[in-house]
């Protein structure tokens, strides 16, 4: 067993078992949701933010990675957009296919970097969930808002929403510390971390309970055409991009990782609110997620 399936391996497990757990409707279908949340405003943004406001940022290339990581986001929202006309999709199932070949789960990616590379692959994992967070978020919601699919009253919403992400008020609040000095004084730094160490477990967890296996029988072109590009082809340019631009062995890595993440979970709510094609997405969170316990190792044992 390589040194990266011994990393992820574990993680896998994780995802495995939540899917286990909701299959069988334990502890009760009423249980998830509310742990969701508490994850995703609470625990994960406890662990950002004593992740970045501790972290010697300084150490880590961060306009390197941003080339990388958000200069391949960039280039396939354009190429999307221009085969639109091609992948002869619906609004609607077009917005889940640009969900599914852009967003990331965070939670996988986190965990995945802590586990490969220690504090170091955190501190840079966090670095690129500050970068792509906003980025990826401004241009799902254009997507939806070009498409078509939610009326001019859904975008001052879906904005409000992007500006309270508490991903991204995590990650303000995180450097703000850090570059003020101020860290986490106290009996504030080991209470936030605590916090942040139960996010990843119980979120990879959650992940497994989101996945629809009944969604797996949509094979047609939309998802095929995400597939392709999250699972394939941007792992492809970020790894070229990280050899190019010289990155270090644990930032190539992280960013590597990242392009290669299944997407988010929390796309399929956002496929159900603005319009878009909640089946297609389902289809496509629960068949990367799977493909992706055999082309994350790959990707990774390949950069070596």
């Amino acid at each position: 067993m390589t040194g990266v399936e011994s990393a992820l391996g574990p993680l896998f497990l994780l995802i495995l078992l939540g899917a286990v757990l909701g299959t069988c409707r334990f502890p009760g279908d009423g249980f998830w949701p509310p742990l969701e949340r508490l994850i995703y405003f609470v625990l994960f943004p406890a662990m950002l933010v004593s992740t970045l406001a501790t972290a010697n940022v300084a150490e880590v290339p961060v306009v390197r990675v941003a080339l990388a990581l958000l200069g391949s986001m960039t280039l396939f929202a354009l190429l999307l957009w221009r085969w639109r006309a091609r992948l002869g999709l619906e609004a609607a199932a077009f917005t889940s296919v640009f969900q599914g070949a852009l967003r990331f789960n965070t939670y996988v990616g986190v965990a995945g970097a802590a586990a490969l590379h220690g504090s170091a692959g955190a501190t840079v994992a966090a670095v690129a969930v500050a970068l792509m967070v906003p980025v990826v978020n401004v241009f799902c919601v254009a997507s939806f808002v070009a498409a078509g699919t939610l009326g001019s009253s859904s975008v001052g919403k879906s904005l409000t929403a992007l500006i309270r992400n508490p991903l991204i008020l995590a990650c303000v609040v995180g450097i703000a510390l850090n570059l003020s000095d101020i860290g986490l004084p106290g009996w504030s730094g080991d209470a936030i971390t605590l916090l942040g160490r139960a996010a990843l477990p119980m979120g990879l967890v959650a992940v497994g309970v989101a996945l629809r296996p009944r969604a797996l029988m949509r094979l047609d072109r939309g998802v095929l055409s995400a597939n392709l590009i999250k699972l394939a082809l941007m792992p492809a340019l970020v790894l070229g991009l990280g050899i190019l631009l010289g990155l270090d062995d644990v930032s190539r890595d992280v960013a590597l990782l990242f392009a290669a993440l299944p997407t988010a979970t929390s796309a399929y709510i956002l496929a159900r609110q603005l319009g878009g094609d909640a089946e297609l997405m389902a289809a496509l969170i629960t068949g990367q997620t799977l493909l992706a316990m055999l082309t994350l190792p790959a990707w990774l044992a390949l950069a070596g």
